[in-house]
């Protein structure tokens, strides 16, 4: 028999496409890859989805912890060219859980979106994607969400654009900030695996060869919030001079998401 399996990251995406299939495919099984390094709000989101949806979602955990990983490679924290923690901490697990037996994977991409995602090749899995067959785009989600009273992430209330273990590489320097600000405890915990990096190579940094002790000093961290906000008033601007007909049309100036793992973000 064919399983149907919807993993969920505890983002919006994966999250909207549970509550869309929740009808569809009565049979579908919810998992969720815990890592033990999310956010608070992540595992609040993923409790609140689990009681609209009516069903348990499995929890899966890898057989061995990040640091066990960090270890194995060196010391080298994971970045978007050496995903070894989206491989080891959340397809591993994704593929074990599965086994041999046949199955439908539901992905949740969009129809306005044009990304690839770290996704399983065993040839008994197959990745589907409803929001593309059906043409569903972001406003689609934002819908879904609300319309079935589970809302957004709470992370996205003070500007985090993803979910994933709270030291994601995928984020960028203004969410550092952010976290620093709002989760100062998890922004410590992230600066004591680069120290351990550090011994290693004083490359291995979260975010663009900048460490998070030279991104959290004050100058800094005022720098990179003013470059935000510049950022957004130039996108506001490009927003402000479509013409009406892409306007009505509903037409964005940043349509795709940031780029990330799939199986961690969507």
């Amino acid at each position: 028999m064919t399983r149907h399996i919807l993993s969920l990251s505890g983002g919006k995406d994966s999250a909207a496409l549970a509550v869309y299939l929740r009808d569809r495919v009565p049979d579908m099984e919810y998992i969720f890859h815990d890592t033990g390094h999310e956010l608070p709000e992540t595992y609040d989101y993923m409790a609140r989805l689990e009681s609209l949806l009516g069903r348990p979602v499995v929890r899966t955990t890898p057989e061995d912890t990040f640091e066990h990983w960090l270890a194995v490679y060196g010391d080298m924290l994971p970045s978007n060219h050496r995903r070894w923690c989206t491989k080891m901490l959340k397809l591993k697990p994704f593929e074990a859980y599965i086994g041999e037996d046949p199955c439908i994977n539901y992905v949740g991409l969009r129809a306005d979106e044009n990304r690839v995602g770290y996704i399983s090749t065993k040839p008994n899995i197959t990745a589907v994607y409803p929001f593309q067959e059906d043409g569903l785009v972001r406003a689609d989600i934002f819908r879904i969400l609300e319309e079935s009273g589970l809302g957004l992430p709470k992370y996205m209330d003070w500007g985090r654009s993803r979910s994933g273990c709270y030291f994601c590489f995928y984020q960028q320097k203004i969410e550092w900030v952010r976290m620093k600000r709002k989760h100062p405890e998890y922004f410590e915990r992230a600066k004591l695996y680069e120290v351990r990096s550090a011994a290693v190579s004083k490359q291995f940094t979260w975010c663009g060869g900048e460490s998070l002790a030279e991104l959290e000093q004050p100058e800094r961290m005022a720098q990179i919030e003013r470059n935000h906000e510049a950022s957004l008033a130039r996108r506001a601007a490009r927003r402000e001079n479509l013409p009406l007909s892409a306007v009505l049309g509903g037409a964005d100036v940043e349509v795709e998401e940031p780029e990330g793992c799939l199986i961690c973000s969507l």
